[in-house]
């Protein structure tokens, strides 16, 4: 049997694998040694102890961990609780200051944990009684929640441009910066669209009413803020400035946000053994997920090249007309289709290693494209009727949130992520003038 034939079925068989519920790192390990052994047979075993053990001593993805660590010690101490709260009244009398109020704080939460289902359930549980009871619109909060809980895919210390950078080859520090305005775009899109809704219909995003905004004074409000919502601000500023001025490495900048993330709690009197256990337990979870995935994709790329499955790749692209624009509008359409059904980690360390050779060859700049995947992931989050944010948001929203609510409440906002993909690939300066002007490149 041609090795190419067996390529095709090995991708094959690994979506069959998926569908039928097999847990997806097992379904891509067994894909790959199965029709690895067919077709290389146990010279298969020869090689891939060294791409193993590349993996496990990676000193990059030592970040993964850490990052975590420091974003989940935030989301468990319930910190992000009261940053809302604040937030929230401080907008005072404005219609949508409380949806304003949450984006602000899913900027802060993907900038602090860049794990999408945690902080879309957090929001989730924290706002949406709450929205519901102040006479929000299902679909605004819906969408608002889902919207802002996705930032982590995008804005750093976002695991997927960690891993992003390990693909490409590229420095993290040029990838951080990179994303960070197009993140920053995103969010204040979000922002604009939500005092749009406030202007022309405020009876979908009410204001706090009087009473409740009373229950704070002016400064006493301040106050909470200082205490509540800087010290986070303060600490996330600190780990992505020391990384993309340069300053520190990835991995040693995540330790001393971890460091910071438990002295902040500790300082807030938030730290108790069962939010540390939590912390951990949820850490090595999230790890060993993450880290059992990149094994499992070394075993399925080694058996899909040494199938001669690059060639195929490289023969389905020569077919797309238009050029290197055509190739990349091509290879975003799949990544989007494949966001219905895979997970992000999946789609990055399967699908985007056999493509991303074909880019190399183009000479397409490799951190400008690291962004437009890494909104594309993004953007497949929100996308009805699979994406991974609305099932999120299903799982704890109460009985009266209707799943037509959350899918009318995303469109909105995929069209802003649209835009925002849109721009970044018309106006490539959009993400790579800030690691120019400070020095990356």
């Amino acid at each position: 049997m041609e090795p190419q034939f067996l390529a095709i079925l090995m991708v094959i068989s690994l979506f069959t694998l998926i569908l039928v519920g097999v847990p997806v790192a097992f379904a891509i390990a067994a894909a790959g040694l199965g029709f690895g052994l067919i077709g290389m047979g146990f010279d298969l075993f020869n090689l891939l102890p060294a791409r193993i053990f590349g993996v496990l001593t990676n000193y990059t993805l030592l970040a993964i961990p850490l990052f975590v660590f420091m974003g989940v010690m935030l989301e468990k101490s319930r910190l992000a609780e009261k940053m809302l709260d604040v937030l929230g009244h401080l907008a005072g009398k404005t219609p949508g200051g409380m949806a304003i109020a949450i984006v602000v704080v899913g900027v802060l939460m993907g900038a602090s944990t860049g794990i999408v289902g945690a902080t879309v359930v957090t929001l989730s549980m924290i706002t949406l009684p709450t929205l519901l009871r102040r006479g929000y619109s299902h679909s605004v909060a819906c969408g608002t929640i889902c919207a802002s809980g996705t930032l982590g895919q995008i804005l750093p210390p976002s695991l997927v441009l960690i891993l992003l950078a390990d693909i490409t080859g590229e420095a993290i520090g040029p990838l951080f910066a990179a994303a960070l305005v197009p993140g920053l775009i995103l969010a204040a899109l979000y922002v604009l669209y939500i005092l749009y809704l406030g202007w022309k219909s405020p009876e979908k995003v009410p204001p706090i009413d009087q009473e409740e905004r009373d229950s704070y004074s002016r400064g006493e409000l301040w106050m909470e803020f200082i205490k509540s919502v800087a010290p986070p601000f303060i600490l996330i500023f600190a780990v992505l400035g020391s990384i993309i001025g340069g300053v520190a490495a990835p991995t040693e900048a995540a330790s001393m946000g971890a460091l910071g993330a438990l002295v902040l709690v500790f300082l807030s009197k938030r730290l108790t053994f069962k939010v540390l256990q939590g912390t951990l337990n949820e850490t090595l979870k999230i790890t060993g997920m993450i880290m059992f995935v990149l094994i499992a994709a070394q075993v399925f790329g080694l058996s899909f090249r040494g199938l001669d499955g690059d060639y195929l790749i490289e023969d389905m692209f020569a077919l797309i007309p238009g050029g290197e624009w055509g190739a990349i509008l091509f290879m975003m359409a799949i990544l989007l289709f494949l966001g219905f059904f895979l997970e992000w980690i999946e789609i990055s360390y399967i699908v985007l290693p056999l493509m991303l050779p074909i880019f190399h060859a183009m000479g397409i700049d490799m951190v400008w494209l690291a962004i437009l995947v890494a909104l594309n992931l993004q953007t497949s989050f929100l996308t009805p009727p699979f994406g991974w944010s609305l099932f999120f948001l299903k799982g704890v929203a109460p009985p009266e949130i209707k799943t037509i609510d959350i899918y009318k409440g995303v469109i909105p906002f995929i069209g802003m992520q649209i835009v925002v993909i849109g721009l970044v690939m018309i106006f490539p300066e959009i993400a790579l003038w800030l690691p120019k002007a400070i020095g990356w490149s």
